[in-house]
């Protein structure tokens, strides 16, 4: 049974994403990173292998983490406390940093061939392309919801828009 999203409580939404996507995040890709590493030295040479793969997904651990921070610690906060002046700063940064992780997204996509496993992939490549698409589809969900319904709320409204 899926979780309803509360949208209509600001409160309530952002403890949604803290539990359902930011502790998500955090157990997904320390995983990924430990298997990527193996794949890549298991199959080093291979061409299909995901190479650097597992120094991408360490260097996202850093920088989702200081994101999620900045998050619980400044933006979801001021949300609860009903926005105010000023809070469209922080909803910028959290914009661009979202852009950046689109862009670390295509890499992961780019150098696992879209994740589209060899047929001589081993049981450890399967799961990481697997658990590599789950967290894709998160992390897209999550900054879907963020960007397209919590932040418009307490943003001013965009000069020709409706």
């Amino acid at each position: 049974m899926t979780q309803a999203v509360p949208v209509d409580d600001p409160t309530e939404f952002t403890r949604y994403i803290e539990t359902r996507y930011h502790a998500r995040h955090r157990e997904q890709l320390p995983k990924l990173a430990a298997m990527a590493e193996q794949v890549e030295t298991v199959h080093f040479g291979d061409e299909d292998a995901p190479v650097g793969l597992s120094d991408l997904l360490r260097r996202m651990i850093g920088e989702m983490e200081v994101h999620m921070k900045k998050e619980e610690l400044i933006l979801f906060p001021a949300i609860r406390k009903g926005g105010g002046p000023g809070i469209e700063t922080p909803i910028a940064v959290m914009r661009a940093d979202h852009d950046d992780h689109d862009r670390d997204l295509a890499e992961i996509r780019r150098r696992t061939g879209d994740m589209v496993l060899p047929e001589r992939a081993c049981r450890t490549w399967a799961e990481l392309y697997a658990g590599l698409t789950e967290f894709a589809a998160d992390l897209e969900e999550h900054m879907r919801l963020e960007n397209d319904v919590l932040f418009p709320q307490f943003e001013p409204p965009r000069p020709g828009a409706a």
